[in-house]
Parts: C-alpha cells; structure tokens; sequence
C-alpha cells in the first residue's frame, strides 16, 4: 500500500482505500478512513464537528459517487471521532457496545460552555488552547444503530473488514478496524503518533495488548487516530510509552509520592519530543487509580488545570 504524506486531506492508500489526515493531529485533530467496496463503502469516524465533517465528505464525493457510505463505523466514544455523524445519512453506524453507552457522557453543549466560561483562569486559557479552533454548535449527538462485544465481520462490497474491540484502554469501548486483504488497519486512538498518547480509562495492560495485537497483524498500512501514517515502529513507540510512565509511576507510587508530584517529576527522556506531552498529567493519575483499585471516574477538569501548568513549565523533565 501507498505511504501517504502527512498533509490535510484525503490520501490513496491503494485499492480503493483512503485515509483523511488532520495535521498537526493534536486535540482534536483526528484521522478518519474510507473503504470503498463494489458499490458501496464504510467510512472509520467523523470528525471533531460539522463543517470539518461536512469538508471531509465532500472531498470523498468522487468516490461515494459511485459507492455510497452505507457503514460507518465509530472507533470509540470520544467527539472527534463521532460528532459528525449527523451529516452521513442513509448509513448503519457500526460501534462497540461500550463505545455507543459512552457516547452521551460528554454532550457537545457542555464544551460550548466550557469555552466561553470565565473565571478559570489558566485552566480556562488552556482549554481554549485545546479545543477553541472548533465549532461544536448544531451538533446532534448521533448513536450507533447497530453494536456488538469483542469482535464484528463485516463485507463491504467485497472487501472482508474485521471490527475487534480492544477497550477499554484510551476509552471504554476503542476498536480496531482491520482489513486483512489489505494489509491495512484503522486504530482509532490506540496510536497517536508524534504526540503523546492519553489514558483516560485503562487498563494499561488492554492498551498495551491493544499495540501488540496491531503489531500481530503484521499490516503494511496503520491509519492513527493521530498523526501521520505508521508502521510498526510507531506502534512499537506507543507501547514502549506505555510500559515506561508505568513502570515510573509505579515506583512512584510505591514510594508514597502523590500523583501530582509523580507527573511532574518523571523524565520523558526519548518520549519528549512528543506533542502534548503535558498528558503525563492524565496518564499517571489513571495509572494511580488502577493501582489502587479505584474505580472513580477521573475529574477532568483538574486535570485540565494540572496540564496546564506543566504545560507552561515546558511539561515534565525531558532528561
């Protein structure tokens, strides 16, 4: 298969296959992917909101022509994967259970109002940061009608397409969608590449079996849910991040030391010249619940307000 440049927009990847790259693949700039079969074709996520949605179907127009989406498939709950939805009609959304009982925790109102909230100081200033570039008005959160637990096969127009749930991890329902005669796999946001992956549910161990499974499948496409496309390399690089702030956060906590402190104090070193890297913030107080048994959801807004600050410190230690 092709190895696309990593420039906005719509990309061949070879027999009918295509991903759509949003550099530069921070928050919320996600990726998507379009299958085209013989007459018909699935496209892998919308986007953060409508007229970025609404851009992307339209620079798909001379393939759907010919093969209109009748599947699309959401590869977890979170909104720059699934709130366009609205703007695909006439097609089965296709999620895992967990993906689609999720999907309604976060209304896109909510995020409206956090941007245009005052007296939050850096918190607010970094939230803006994050998510100001986007338009979340008009949106219709729209749930997939139809679900499944583990594993789906679906055909689309011939083309053999495999749906295999490896949440919870980034979120509680993230799915991997694999085409084995293609040798080509969509991973929704069990890969961010060049920028620093974030844990908001766990296990760590399912995130880690989640790159080892991509790796297993031996694809010669890997289609991130950010950054440009992979090879094995960059999924070996999500795991060794992975395996790494957990085995420092486990020291750290062992040695009594708050979550908090853990993020700031541990060192990046090779994982530094990532984006985002700021979400060590988030990724050790997950650890920090999972290592304590703790099945508390994780207060979002703290944490916002904790990589801001590390993001303005320059994040935590590269060295």
């Amino acid at each position: 298969m092709k190895r696309a440049g990593y420039t906005r927009g719509l990309h061949e990847l070879g027999n009918d296959c295509f991903a759509y790259l949003q550099p530069d693949g921070s928050w919320g700039w996600s990726n998507a992917g379009l299958v085209v079969g013989d007459g018909v074709s699935l496209l892998v996520d919308t986007l953060f909101d409508l007229a970025l949605t609404r851009r992307m179907l339209d620079s798909m127009r001379d393939e759907t022509r010919r093969a209109p989406i009748r599947t699309l498939v959401n590869t977890h709950a979170n909104g720059d994967h699934c709130w366009g939805n609205q703007l695909v009609t006439g097609a089965e959304i296709v999620a895992s259970r967990a993906c689609r009982d999720e999907m309604s925790a976060l209304p896109p109102a909510a995020m409206t109002a956090l941007l245009a909230a005052e007296g939050l100081g850096r918190t607010g200033e970094y939230f803006r940061h994050c998510f100001g570039a986007f338009d979340f008005t008009g949106i219709d959160v729209t749930l997939p009608t139809r679900v499944f637990d583990q594993s789906l096969d679906v055909s689309i127009g011939g083309k053999r397409v495999e749906l295999i749930e490896v949440g919870p991890a980034h979120t509680r329902g993230d799915v991997l969608v694999h085409l084995p005669d293609e040798r080509l796999i969509f991973t929704g946001d069990i890969l961010f590449i060049d920028g620093t992956p974030i844990m908001w549910d766990g296990p760590v161990a399912n995130w880690v079996g989640a790159c080892e499974r991509i790796l297993a499948l031996d694809c010669e496409a890997i289609v991130p849910g950010h950054g440009p496309i992979t090879d094995a390399a960059g999924v070996r690089g999500v795991r060794d991040y992975l395996v790494y702030v957990r085995d420092a956060a486990r020291t750290r906590y062992d040695a009594g030391m708050r979550a908090d402190e853990a993020a700031r104090d541990i060192s990046l070193g090779v994982f530094s010249t990532w984006g985002e890297r700021e979400r060590i913030a988030v990724n050790v107080d997950s650890l920090y619940r999972e290592f304590s048994g703790s099945h508390a959801a994780p207060d979002a807004m703290r944490l916002f307000g904790l990589m801001a600050d590390l993001a303005e410190a320059g994040a935590a230690p590269a060295v």
